[in-house]
């Protein structure tokens, strides 16, 4: 099987993987508006981009394809393969973020991908990355032990040792050092990921993709009719900012994105749409929002923990 085989059979997966994510919302929240560009990077390459905004229970979301060549890795995709530098790239991903109304439903994120380094007829490597994570406001426990439970079965198939691996990686990887805290409950998160071979690689992405697609629409379903008033929601907003925060200062997606010189409208995209910063905050005692603090907000082994 050649390498450019390879890459247009991810290629054509991920646009599947990505019609399914906006069929799932829009079966959800039919009332999302709705927009969708196609868009070309002057360097080789482009995507897809689908933008969605004031439906009846999300606020804003967005699930973008992104396919791009360069003549030579941008510094966040070489951090941990330094031995790449300098080389020509293609890489390619579907991201997804989800940011609704209602406090008690949680924002969500997935993303899948793929890179290629070197010629484009012959390779000198390729991985697969990708994973999901949950960020709560008001946490449920019965949701977020259903979120692992899940994660775990999709990993379980390919290998004991991968719930674990992503899970740990997870926690570590969608932390915040400067404030000392979790941006959410976790979930997975892969990155530089050969199994046997590429068609089992692709297929371990894609059920990745696909579990988040599922358990998270369930969790949605559930709790998008909680009642919630204006303290909950100005809660949200402030902790959203934690999310922004994160996404600007830390995570390597967006960094890749605009080291590459990506499209800047799609690779901000998951941003909040509503976000406060409170100068010196702190939860009243013994308050749900105290509670996200103490319980939520750093590693725990919820496979362990009973609702």
């Amino acid at each position: 099987m050649s390498t450019s085989t390879d890459a247009e059979k991810a290629r054509h997966a991920f646009l599947e993987f990505q019609n399914r994510v906006c069929d799932q919302l829009l079966d959800e929240d039919p009332t999302c508006k709705f927009v969708e560009e196609e868009w070309e990077r002057e360097e080789g390459g482009g995507g897809v981009t689908r933008a969605f905004a004031k439906g009846g229970s999300l606020e804003k979301g967005g699930v973008n394809f992104s396919d791009v060549q360069g003549t030579e890795l941008p510094p966040s995709a070489t951090q941990n393969r330094p031995e790449l530098c300098g080389l020509p790239f293609r890489a390619m991903g579907v991201s997804a973020v989800f940011h609704p109304y209602n406090p008690y439903v949680p924002t969500s994120h997935a993303n899948i991908r793929y890179f290629e380094a070197g010629p484009e007829d012959e390779p000198v490597a390729w991985w697969f990355g990708g994973g999901f994570d949950l960020t709560p406001y008001y946490p449920f426990l019965e949701d977020v032990i259903f979120w692992h439970k899940q994660a775990k079965s999709v990993c379980d198939p390919f290998g004991d040792d991968l719930y674990p691996k992503f899970k740990n990686w997870c926690d570590q990887y969608f932390f915040l050092p400067h404030r000392n805290e979790t941006r959410g409950v976790g979930g997975l998160f892969f990155d530089d990921l050969n199994l046997e071979d590429f068609d089992r690689t692709l297929e371990f992405a894609l059920k990745v993709g696909n579990c988040f697609c599922d358990s998270y629409f369930e969790i949605f379903e559930k709790r998008k009719t909680t009642p919630f008033g204006q303290k909950q929601r100005n809660f949200q907003k402030y902790r959203r900012g934690r999310y922004a925060e994160f996404n600007l200062v830390y995570d390597r997606g967006t960094l890749f994105g605009l080291q590459s010189k990506g499209r800047t409208e799609s690779i901000l995209m998951s941003m909040p749409p509503e976000v406060s910063w409170t100068y010196g905050w702190t939860p009243e005692k013994n308050s749900p929002e105290e509670e996200l603090y103490r319980s939520y907000l750093h590693p725990r082994d919820w496979l362990k923990e009973k609702a």
